[in-house]
């Protein structure tokens, strides 16, 4: 089974292509996206990583994308791209939560504290329950950066974020740190989820932002 797996979540993203058979998946190729442009750049991108590795759009059996938390540009331009190649080629969907990829990423079992860079001195801050390759959610909640510190003292925390990684290694926390979250991650945990049927419509896809729009914030309530 071909997957293609989308991440435009942050500032830089990427597109990557996987063979999946079984509980495998062989990564093809990771092609980098530059924020800013990812508009201009993922369906071109797309077309000539399909085209390189003589696959056609028709040959992908399924898509995962990251869905969140991050930018609102970013993940609105990645998840429109996907419903669109998905409506047209009739294609199951695995939404993909960053933080959940996180939990998994770590290799270890148990309750854990997954902890992401929101900016403006905040921290996306998730809890899962992994177990035999299954991350449960428990929550999933934007905190400051002054709160996270005291919820995740003396828990178990994974970030890929240098900074983040020693602030809550002080708290005593047992920290693990991994590589940064790619689109073949993505399409790893996607595969995962397409196999045991935890699917979306392209009607129910939406971006999990955590936090609300600046739009939101600012909108005065109606009287």
């Amino acid at each position: 089974m071909l997957i293609l797996g989308v991440d435009t979540s942050g500032m830089h993203g990427s597109v990557a292509l996987a063979q999946c058979e079984g509980g495998k998946c062989l990564v093809v190729e990771v092609v980098p996206l530059t924020g800013g442009t990812f508009s201009a750049q993922l369906l071109p991108e797309i077309a000539a990583l399909l085209r390189k590795h003589e696959y056609s759009k028709q040959d992908i059996d399924g898509f995962a994308v990251a869905s969140g938390p991050g930018s609102f540009t970013g993940l609105r331009v990645g998840l429109a791209a996907i419903k669109g190649l998905a409506e047209v080629l009739h294609k199951p969907i695995a939404a993909v939560s960053l933080l959940e990829v996180l939990a998994l990423e770590s290799g270890i079992q148990g309750r854990l504290t997954t902890l992401l860079d929101a900016g403006r001195n905040e921290v996306y801050v998730g809890t899962y329950e992994v177990s035999n390759g299954v991350a449960v959610r428990i929550e999933e909640k934007l905190l400051s950066r002054v709160q996270c510190m005291e919820e995740v003292s003396r828990k178990t925390v994974v970030t890929f974020d240098p900074q983040i990684a020693p602030e809550a290694r002080s708290t005593g926390a047992s920290v693990i740190e991994v590589k940064a979250i790619r689109s073949d991650a993505i399409a790893r945990l996607g595969w995962k989820k397409i196999q045991s049927g935890d699917t979306i419509s392209t009607d129910e896809l939406e971006a999990n932002y955590i936090r609300r729009s600046d739009a939101e914030i600012l909108a005065k309530p109606v009287r």
